[in-house]
């Protein structure tokens, strides 16, 4: 085995609601023999910080902080002459104004990367954060990579800046891979590898064989993600509301947060209950610990998730991993995950009725209920376990560094020297 490595491990915000996988990710690296020096932004805020692990994440994060004009000063006096006024001009606006509100978190992270020798810094994202490595990288730092989660769309400006200098990248779908080489062609790194997040399927996992609802007993559905619109939620109770009406007796636990801690969208959803008049049958969780969510998805019968994008969707590999029936959306690159009918139900997004069509089905359907279960965690399983996500950054980052190296000087034997 090779020597171990001291990563830098960057991710936004961190720990958020959301970001399991992450922390599964360290946990694998680090059992893996690594050292993993987490960096973020910014501590979330308290509404989202909901594991059992989030205080001993944040105790052993750096955070880089707010803008510090004096650290930002001494950034621009560093890359002044390695282009700084070009880079800005070339990438509009918007691009300049993230170079300003991040200049001085770059320069925290070249000092912090050198003090605690690290050999790269691995980016869980492609917006700030990563315009944060690659201007650090350029003033002298270690080199680093990105993970693509979403569409290019969604992290800013500034991309073709942000990959061009990356030692590689991973991406979670073919289907964003396909976006990225169309778009930044010409600007990328030479290594670009598929490989979505995972889930520790050692952890979840049912004791006991998966049930299905007994005749005459409500469907229990479960659903967690964070309180947006893009989740679908109000689909989804949409879609309770037409069961009910048809006589189908279904209660439905959604677990997670707005981006604002429960005073932002969470509103509308509360106000969609009353109006649809489901508030004794959905009941929102807020943000619940990892275990709580296992244990959730261990008593449901069926996991919906009615999100009008999804770039993959690690909530519904949790719920295959715990062979839970899974009902998701056509939308974005969930098909590379769930094949409909086979590993589990596809359905369009934004579409009450067919979703609702589908939980009916199931609930009609106890012999599918089950195949769908057994078959959802046999794909997850040799697919999608967390550990494969490890080993790929391990793998990727010593090519790396490899190709990096400057290559020996030739040996002149006496023969070639005469």
């Amino acid at each position: 085995m090779s020597q171990n490595l001291r990563i830098g491990y960057l991710v936004p915000q961190f720990p958020g609601q959301t970001h399991i996988f992450f922390w599964r990710e360290v946990l694998a690296l680090e059992q893996m023999g690594h050292h993993i020096d987490l960096i973020s932004t910014r501590v979330p805020p308290p509404g989202l910080i909901a594991h059992d692990w989030s205080q001993e994440a944040m105790a052993r994060t750096t955070y880089l902080g707010m803008v510090q004009p004096l650290l930002a000063l001494t950034a621009a006096g560093r890359l002044l002459p390695r282009g700084l006024p070009l880079w800005m001009a070339q990438h509009g606006a918007g691009f300049a104004r993230d170079i300003v509100l991040t200049l001085s978190a770059a320069e925290q992270l070249v000092r912090h990367a050198h003090a605690e020798q690290l050999d790269h810094i691995h980016v869980h994202s492609c917006g700030r954060a990563a315009l944060i490595a690659a201007l650090a990288h350029k003033m002298g730092g270690p080199p680093y990579s990105l993970t693509l989660h979403g569409p290019l769309s969604d992290y800013g400006p500034g991309q073709r800046f942000k990959w061009a200098d990356a030692a590689f990248a991973t991406i979670i779908t073919r289907k964003l891979e396909a976006e990225v080489r169309e778009e930044l062609a010409g600007f990328l790194p030479e290594r670009i590898v598929i490989r979505p997040m995972g889930v520790d399927t050692d952890i979840l996992h049912r004791d006991t064989p998966y049930q299905p609802a007994p005749h005459g007993t409500p469907m229990r559905l479960f659903s967690c993600a964070r309180l947006n619109v893009v989740k679908g939620h109000q689909d989804l109770m949409t879609a309770v509301r037409l069961l009910l009406d048809q006589g189908v007796d279904v209660r439905l636990e959604i677990a997670g947060e707005d981006d604002a801690g429960g005073a932002g969208y969470r509103k509308v959803l509360e106000a969609e209950l009353k109006r649809l008049h489901l508030r004794d049958h959905v009941k929102l969780l807020g943000a619940i610990d990892a275990s709580a969510v296992r244990q959730k998805l261990l008593n449901a019968h069926v996991f919906v998730l009615a999100s009008w994008h999804e770039p993959l969707g690690v909530a519904y590999m949790e719920a295959m991993a715990c062979g839970v029936p899974t009902i998701g959306t056509d939308a974005g690159g969930v098909r590379e995950l769930i094949t409909d009918g086979r590993t589990g139900r596809l359905v369009p997004p934004k579409d009450p009725q067919t979703l609702a069509h589908a939980i009916r089905d199931l609930v009609h359907d106890s012999d599918l209920a089950v195949q769908l279960a057994a078959a959802g965690r046999a794909h997850v399983v040799a697919h999608f376990r967390s550990a494969l996500g490890a080993e790929t950054l391990v793998s990727e980052i010593e090519a790396a560094r490899v190709s990096a190296a400057p290559s020996p000087d030739p040996i002149v034997t006496g023969r070639q020297a005469s």
